[in-house]
């Protein structure tokens, strides 16, 4: 059984916010693989249901991001999970826009909600990092995360909710190649290959050569007929 938590801040003003992105990818999981209707618990909303055969659990800490730790812990000890069945979900300032990454354990970077956690579990639990790129100055940052993303990036972000919806089940299964591979597929897709020739086009009638009218044949002239020919 894997926790899969989804990292952002509670309420309908954050709901867009680039920090909330954690939170719109288990909502999306939880649509489309029909899992059942949130609840309040543990200090947060869970959603219970399974992927095939695997039984998963979607959390949303409702703690506000800095103390997100405090609900992970209390889901994971009513479940009698280790960190290693724990995956969050999380932006990430460091990666380009819609751009994914799986690591297994490591630093929290000084993202709250990861250093929060930390707290709890310490680092070894895995995290699925979600580009949403950099202002350009540190002192941008804050208000950055706390916006919401633009019209512009619509498109980018629906390719990363789709693939990671896509991946979910072999995300719970622990085959993180097989996960990542679903998300590249939506937001990577591969190029249709223009090594092939087409099909040769048909010669227009202006470029066609016109044919040569049929030889006479001189065998068959009399004697009289060839020796008019000659003459002509």
């Amino acid at each position: 059984m894997k926790l899969i938590v989804g990292l952002g801040n509670p309420g309908a003003k954050y709901a867009r916010n680039r920090h909330n992105i954690g939170f719109m990818a288990v909502e999306q999981m939880a649509a489309d693989h029909g899992f059942g209707p949130w609840k309040s618990k543990h200090q947060g909303s869970i959603s219970e249901g399974r992927f095939g055969s695997t039984r998963a659990v979607l959390l949303r800490p409702e703690t506000f991001m800095n103390k997100s730790g405090d609900s992970v812990a209390a889901a994971m000890r009513f479940y009698k999970l280790e960190p290693e069945d724990v995956v969050v979900l999380h932006d990430e300032l460091d990666l380009a826009p819609g751009k994914v990454k799986y690591k297994m354990g490591g630093g929290h970077a000084g993202h709250n909600g990861l250093r929060s956690i930390h707290s709890h579990l310490g680092p070894d639990y895995g995290r699925v990092r979600l580009g949403i790129g950099h202002p350009g100055h540190k002192d941008r940052v804050a208000g950055y995360v706390l916006n919401d993303f633009a019209k512009a990036e619509a498109d980018w972000l629906d390719d990363v909710m789709r693939g990671l919806s896509d991946g979910a089940p072999y995300l719970a299964e622990g085959d993180n190649a097989k996960f990542m591979n679903a998300v590249s597929l939506r937001t990577a897709p591969p190029r249709p290959s223009t090594g092939t020739k087409g099909p040769k086009k048909a010669p227009s009638p202006a470029s066609t050569p016109k044919a040569e009218p049929p030889a006479e044949d001189t065998a068959a002239l009399s004697p009289l007929q060839r020796l008019m020919d000659r003459f002509k």
